[in-house]
C-alpha cells in the first residue's frame, strides 16, 4: 500500500464529500476545536452540535469558561454524559488562565499533560488548528484502519493499539493535515459506518482487505460482552411549601460527579426513618411513580421516583452547601443529572 495514494484518495474524496460546515470549523480556533473534541469523545457529531453551540454562546473564551462556576458549566453539559470530561475541561481552563495563558499550548505533549486530554485528542487539536502532522486514532479512524488492513483483535488491547498507532502515523501526510484528519473521521462516520457501511462509495475500497475477504461486518473486533449488571435505587421527591424540590450535590467523582440529584436510598430502606434522621421530617405518606431505566456504559440503573409528604411545611431543611431547594423557574443554572431533570419536568 502506498501511503501517499491512501491520503491522496482520501483527500480527493474529502474535497467532494467531506464535512466543511461544522460549527467548530468556523472560526477554527484552538479553544473551539478543543471544546468540540472533548464533547465528541464517545458522542456523535449530530448530538454534539446543539450542545456545542449553546456552550459557545455562554462560554465564548477560555477566560469565560475558567471564571464560571462548576455548577454552571455542568448545567450546559447536562445530558451529554461522561461528566468527567466536563469537569476536566473546566480544570484545564482554570489551569491555563492561572498560568497566564490566553490559549491552549501548540505542542501535543504539552496538551497531553492537561486534564482530560489524551494522545488522540491532543493530536486532533494541533492537526486541526495548526496543521501539524500528528496522527489521530478515535473510534472512526480505528474502524477505517482495521477494515482497510483487515486487522483482527479488540482495538483496546495493547498489541492492536500499537499496530494501529504505527499505521496511523505512517499514513498521516505532511501536507493538508487538518483536512486529512477531518477526512478520515468523516469517512468513518458517514461511509465506513459501524453497520451497513457504504463500501460502493468508499475511496479506499479498491484495496480494502476486509472487503476483499468479505469480513467487513466482523471488524473492528468487538470487546467480549459481559452480562450488564443492574442496580435499583429510590429517588425521593421532597417539596416545600413554595413548590421547590430538595436536591443534593453528588460527590465530585463517580456517577454524575459534581451534579445535583434527588436524595437517593435503597429500595428496601425505611423512608420514614431516613427522612427523620437526615432531615428531621415526619413522613405521613409516600407514593411511588413509574420506574425509569437509565443506561450507563457499565450497568443499567432502575430508578423509582417516590413523592414524599411530610407532616408540616415549616422548612426544617435548611439550604446549605450540599443541599439546595430548587424550582424549575429559578434563574441560577445548575448541573442536573439527566434522569433528575426528566423527573422534575414530569412533575410540572
Amino acid at each position: 500500500m502506498s501511503e501517499g495514494l491512501f491520503s491522496n484518495r482520501l483527500l480527493y474524496w474529502f474535497d467532494q464529500f467531506g464535512r466543511k460546515d461544522l460549527p467548530w470549523q468556523s472560526p477554527r480556533t484552538a479553544y473551539r476545536v478543543w471544546v468540540s473534541e472533548i464533547m465528541l469523545q464517545q458522542t456523535q457529531v449530530i448530538t454534539v452540535i446543539d450542545y456545542f453551540q449553546r456552550f459557545m454562546q455562554r462560554f465564548d473564551s477560555l477566560q469565560s469558561l475558567a471564571e464560571a462556576s462548576e455548577d454552571e458549566v455542568l448545567h450546559y453539559w447536562s445530558g451529554l454524559g461522561y461528566y468527567a470530561r466536563c469537569r476536566n475541561m473546566h480544570k484545564t481552563a482554570r489551569i491555563l488562565v492561572e498560568q497566564g495563558l490566553g490559549d491552549l499550548p501548540q505542542e501535543r505533549e504539552q496538551l497531553e499533560a492537561l486534564p482530560g486530554i489524551g494522545r488522540s485528542t491532543a493530536a486532533a487539536i494541533v492537526a486541526q488548528v495548526w496543521n501539524q502532522p500528528e496522527a489521530i486514532l478515535d473510534g472512526n479512524v480505528k474502524r477505517v484502519l482495521t477494515r482497510h488492513q483487515n486487522i483482527h483483535g479488540w482495538t483496546g488491547s495493547n498489541a492492536v493499539l500499537k499496530q494501529l498507532w504505527s499505521l496511523a502515523e505512517t499514513l498521516t501526510p505532511e501536507q493538508r493535515v487538518a483536512d486529512y484528519t477531518q477526512a478520515i473521521m468523516d469517512l468513518g462516520a458517514t461511509v465506513c459506518k459501524r453497520s451497513k457501511p457504504l463500501c460502493a462509495q468508499c475511496p479506499l475500497a479498491d484495496d480494502c482487505l476486509a472487503l476483499q475477504n468479505d469480513c467487513i461486518s466482523e471488524l473492528p473486533t468487538p470487546k467480549k460482552k459481559k452480562q450488564m449488571p443492574e442496580k435499583s435505587k429510590r429517588f425521593l421527591i421532597i417539596k416545600n411549601k413554595d413548590n421547590q424540590i430538595l436536591l443534593e450535590k453528588r460527590p465530585p467523582t463517580g456517577i454524575w460527579g459534581g451534579l445535583w440529584s434527588l436524595p437517593e436510598v435503597e429500595l428496601e430502606d425505611d423512608i420514614d426513618e431516613y427522612c427523620r434522621q437526615q432531615f428531621d421530617l415526619k413522613v405521613i405518606a409516600s407514593t411511588e411513580t413509574e420506574t425509569i431505566k437509565h443506561i450507563f456504559s457499565h450497568y443499567h440503573l432502575f430508578i423509582t421516583p417516590t413523592l414524599v409528604q411530610y407532616e408540616e411545611y415549616d422548612d426544617k431543611i435548611r439550604q446549605q452547601g450540599k443541599q439546595q431547594w430548587y424550582h424549575k423557574d429559578q434563574s441560577e443554572a445548575l448541573g442536573l443529572a439527566a434522569p433528575v431533570s426528566a423527573i422534575i419536568k414530569s412533575l410540572t
